[in-house]
C-alpha cells in the first residue's frame, strides 16, 4: 500500500476511531497533527482534489464562525486560504492514499480509498 496519511486531531473522537481503524486493518498511516502543521493552500487544494470536494465541504461551521470566516461570502480558493490560515475550521478526520481521499465521517467512509 502506498503512503497513507491522516489529517488527524487526537482529540477528535472520529479522528481517533478513524486511526485505530486503520491501524487494525495492518496500515500504518503517516499521521499529521494538522492543528500543529497544517496544510498549506496548496497541499489543502490538493487533498480537496483528491476528495471530489470543495472547500466549503470540508466546514466546521462553528470553528469557522468563530475564527471570523465568513463561508458563504469567499470563493473556494480564498475559503482555502482561510482554512489553511485556520485549521481548527477543517473537518477532520481525512486520509489520503496517493490519489485518493476520504473523509472519516463515519469513519468506516476511509475503507473505499484503500
Amino acid at each position: 500500500m502506498g503512503d497513507v496519511v491522516i489529517y488527524h486531531n487526537p482529540r477528535c473522537s472520529k479522528s481517533r476511531e478513524t486511526l485505530k481503524l486503520l491501524e487494525d486493518r495492518g496500515v500504518s498511516p503517516r499521521v499529521v497533527e494538522y492543528l500543529k502543521t497544517p496544510p498549506s493552500a496548496a497541499e489543502l487544494a490538493d487533498i480537496l482534489a483528491k476528495l471530489g470536494k470543495s472547500a466549503k465541504d470540508i466546514v466546521r461551521k462553528k470553528e469557522a464562525a468563530e475564527a471570523g470566516i465568513d463561508v458563504g461570502a469567499l470563493s473556494d480558493q480564498a475559503l482555502v486560504a482561510a482554512l489553511a490560515a485556520n485549521p481548527g475550521a477543517i473537518e477532520r478526520p481525512i486520509v489520503v492514499n496517493g490519489a485518493k481521499a476520504a473523509l472519516g465521517r463515519p469513519p468506516e467512509s476511509v475503507l473505499d480509498i484503500l
